[in-house]
């Protein structure tokens, strides 16, 4: 068969296999895609085209068939599906949507006079055709290889518009995306977006608010570049967009990554927590030995470490003194290693936080960064050292995640875990009873920085530890659902974490091991809202409390924190901006400038006068609201302190903080908030 397509096809053919145990019939298949290198935007695609239907017929001539209908096969549906499938398919598909809203046309077909039936027909009957077709296919002259445009195109970077292209649409992405199988739609998977995309190219779609969310809420796992058949950089390029969208096109972020960028400008961290006590959790009996000198290694706790899981940080350094390791700590000179920052498009914000962080290595005389966070890894270890290069600033900075820092260790016998004196009792240093666990491979870890072994080699290092190994692991393992989903859409996260959780609990795991403070943050979050019975403990603590350390529990800090946070998602929204406007009308009718707020009283009492009216608020509302915010924020700050549960420091700096989130929310935000502060004013005023 491939001989015969190799005489037939002059095109280059790009041809991939996969066998299937149970095929058709429940026998084994062989299953080949084939791809014919062809740019749709040119008119000699029309001729290339065709070819497809001389491969189909040669394989259909060795006893092949189509593995599936798609579009084009739809008439043809109980030949490819077998006519039992196809009567369960098309029962199920009357009863879930029975408007026909889904796929219309598209698998099953919905009559010969659809617009799948007509093109299902029309290819049918271009196969009668195919041998007079084929040499108008086989005189293209096909270029293969990168051809990137130097240009934009409609605002998106050239080589992001060539991959749109590119993209295949052969859906290996879709299953592994945890955007497509926590949201469901298809729009939200990679194949979705490169399709969308191309629409936009071709001026059939505009930029609106849900599109730049679909593209940033993207938790960067990286799954679909691996799993990517023409092997494109799926994830760098949403990188460029972030970039294009908000910092080049200042379109919207998400809003809590406005508060953290201001909290990061202000105190150099995510949290709101004051500089001052970014280094309050350092063990007080390792402070001159590993704080306040110089050496060539440096500890980079990060933010999470530092501000909620505290044990992380305690954990780790602990560890690393344990192994032997000679290392500083630069304290309440480190900054977030900006990783937020970046992935929200505010790389302004990222360069300078850089900036910072790399001066204080450095003054500390280092050349090497050990971290706890795989974000902050990733950062040190890849990000800045290509940044760097971009804005000619020198770097020559390696970094380690500790686990490899602690795996040559143990490998070098340099270190190694006591061995229990009674392992069915506590109370020695590092007894501890036998435990089943299991390990999460964070995305920025493994699939970014390839950290697999160590930390595996780290836990079967630790006497009385059963190790099971979930069924998705190393490149293939699942995303937590943290960071931007997180962010955005925590019920989603809170499913996207489930599915993770539940392959831990499938091989009978009591443990849960993580090196990441955002993924052990999120499946905690996830394991409180869909009960989950596993523990999820990070891997320095565990490793920790073999050595007969005890740590604070992160479980009070990270419920407290999550409570602010899912409040203050919620209200950083039109919605929940409409309902604090709500609860303040008197202060914000008072705040009107020019008489504005007395003239509204007065026509509160005139039938019909507001009501008239209703069509000038759109106009009028974003010139008065920024002249309204400094009068009423006062009022503000009292309503978000009594709906929020936040912590004092934060209420502190809230003064600080509010304006600075305003004034870069409200202009994006505010057609969506007019309508829904209207009525509700207007009722009010009828009300006095």
């Amino acid at each position: 068969m491939m001989a015969e397509v190799e005489e037939k096809v002059d095109q280059p053919v790009v041809k991939e296999g996969m066998l299937i145990r149970k095929g058709q019939n429940g026998k084994p298949e062989v299953v080949i895609l084939g791809f014919i290198p062809a740019d749709q935007r040119k008119f000699t695609y029309n001729f290339v085209f065709p070819l497809s239907l001389t491969i189909a017929r040669i394989a259909e001539k060795y006893g092949g068939r189509p593995y599936a209908t798609g579009l084009y096969y739809t008439q043809i549906a109980a030949k490819i599906l077998g006519k039992k499938r196809l009567k369960v398919l098309r029962a199920f598909k009357a009863q879930a949507d029975p408007a026909g809203i889904l796929n219309p046309g598209k698998v099953i077909g919905n009559g010969l006079l659809s617009p799948g039936g007509i093109i299902s027909n029309a290819l049918i009957a271009a196969n009668t055709f195919e041998p007079l077709l084929r040499p108008f296919g086989n005189a293209v002259i096909s270029t293969v290889g990168e051809s990137i445009p130097d240009t934009p195109i409609r605002n998106i970077p050239g080589d992001v518009a060539r991959y749109a292209y590119a993209c295949s649409q052969c859906g290996y992405c879709v299953q592994e995306c945890d955007q497509y199988y926590g949201r469901g739609w298809e729009s939200q998977s990679p194949r979705g977006k490169w399709y969308w995309l191309r629409e936009y190219l071709e001026g059939r779609e505009e930029w609106d608010q849900f599109m730049v969310d679909t593209f940033l809420v993207c938790t960067t796992c990286e799954l679909c570049n691996l799993r990517c058949s023409a092997v494109l950089p799926i994830e760098p390029s949403w990188m460029k967009l972030r970039g294009q969208l908000i910092e080049e096109e200042k379109r919207m972020t998400f809003p809590p990554f406005e508060m953290m960028a201001a909290a990061l400008t202000d105190q150099g961290n995510i949290w709101a927590g004051y500089r001052r006590e970014r280094d309050a959790w350092f063990p007080e009996d390792l402070r001159e030995k590993h704080s306040g000198r110089k050496a060539k290694a440096v500890y980079f706790a990060g933010c999470t470490a530092s501000y909620v899981e505290h044990d992380i940080g305690m954990a780790t350094v602990r560890l690393l003194d344990e192994a032997g390791v000679d290392f500083t700590y630069v304290g309440k000179k480190e900054n977030c290693c900006g990783t937020p920052m970046l992935v929200a498009g505010k790389w302004e914000v990222f360069a300078e936080t850089m900036k910072k962080n790399i001066a204080a290595v450095k003054a500390a005389g280092g050349d090497m960064v050990i971290t706890s966070c795989p974000a902050c890894n990733m950062m040190w270890r890849h990000t800045y050292p290509e940044w760097c290069k971009k804005l000619g600033i020198e770097y020559e900075i390696t970094a380690k995640h500790y686990s490899e820092v602690v795996a040559e260790k143990v490998r070098s016998g340099e270190f190694a875990f006591p061995n229990p004196q009674d392992a069915g009792k506590q109370g020695s240093k590092g007894e501890r009873e036998t435990v089943k666990v299991t390990w999460h491979d964070s995305c920025h870890m493994g699939r970014v920085s390839h950290i697999y072994e160590e930390p595996r080699d780290v836990i079967k290092a630790i006497p009385g530890v059963e190790y099971v190994e979930m069924e998705y692991n190393r490149d293939t393992a699942h995303c937590c659902g943290s960071v931007l989903t997180l962010i955005k859409d925590p019920p989603i996260a809170a499913v996207v974490g489930k599915h993770r959780l539940d392959e831990a609990v499938e091989v009978g795991a009591d443990k849960v091991l993580a090196a990441c403070p955002c993924c052990e943050f999120q499946l905690r979050v996830s394991a409180n809202k869909k009960p989950v019975p596993v523990e999820v403990v990070d891997l320095a603590r565990f490793c920790s409390e073999a050595l007969g350390y005890d740590f604070p529990d992160p479980h009070p800090e990270v419920k407290a924190q999550w409570a602010v946070f899912e409040a203050m998602i919620a209200l950083m929204t039109p919605q929940g901006f409409a309902a604090l406007m709500g609860t303040m009308w008197p202060e914000l009718i008072d705040a009107m400038p020019l008489g504005m707020g007395a003239m509204l009283r007065q026509m509160g009492k005139v039938p019909g006068a507001l009501e008239a009216m209703k069509p000038v608020f759109p106009v009028l509302f974003p010139k008065l609201l920024p002249l309204m915010m400094p009068k009423v924020m006062p009022t503000m700050l009292a309503r978000v302190a009594a709906l929020i549960p936040m912590p004092d420091y934060m209420i502190e700096q809230m003064p600080d903080l509010m304006p600075k989130v305003m004034d870069n929310l409200m202009p994006h935000m505010i057609d969506d908030l007019v309508p829904l502060v209207t009525e509700p004013m207007i009722a009010y005023l009828k009300e006095m």
